[in-house]
């Protein structure tokens, strides 16, 4: 159970599935629709889904691959965090948006696997969250030419070694779409 104090409830954080980011994903159409039921599970048991952004160089503010895919519409009432590194938590409003809405546990789907999940994933545990990741609902683009594994391997081995993630007073694991339950 996560160690932050007052913090029983959970969110779903969604990371930059976001037009630059997933056009080359890997299974993309899939792992999107995933997400896209997860949020529909999220808003059904009144659970804040959690929209993180990114932008840098490569993905300026209000371009089109800065966007959200259109399979993926935010409703004004869920909170968006804007972020320029990996860590979701890093240099970003995310902490207080979590703690103001009494927030410890965190199911995590999105892109890119081998970055920004990573790091969200271990910046959360870190910090005091329980983490889950759901093991067919995040995804990342074929860096193979530049020496990493191909996707389904990067994928496979992050839902390896988050599945078995240990921390003391706080868990980790994945699940996959089908098996999420929200709390209600």
């Amino acid at each position: 159970m996560t160690t932050l104090t007052d913090r029983p409830n959970t969110a779903l954080l969604v990371i930059d599935v976001q037009n630059g980011v997933v056009a080359e994903a890997h299974d993309r159409d899939r792992v999107v629709a995933n997400i896209a039921t997860l949020v529909d599970k999220a808003r059904a048991a009144d659970v804040p889904v959690v929209w993180v952004q990114h932008s840098d160089d490569g993905l300026p503010l209000d371009s089109e691959p800065w966007q959200y895919v259109p399979e993926l519409v935010r409703r004004d009432t869920e909170t968006v965090v804007h972020k320029r590194y990996g860590d979701s938590f890093e240099d970003t409003t995310l902490e207080s948006v979590l703690a103001e809405g009494r927030i410890g546990s965190l199911v995590v789907a999105g892109a890119q696997t081998d970055a920004c999940i990573r790091s969200t994933l271990h910046g959360a545990i870190t910090r005091g969250y329980d983490a889950t990741l759901v093991s067919d609902a995040h995804t990342t683009e074929d860096l193979s030419t530049y020496g990493a594994p191909p996707p389904d391997k990067v994928i496979a081995h992050t839902n390896l070694y988050w599945d078995d993630h240990k921390a003391p007073g706080r868990t980790a694991g994945t699940v996959e779409t089908a098996a999420v339950e929200f709390p209600s």
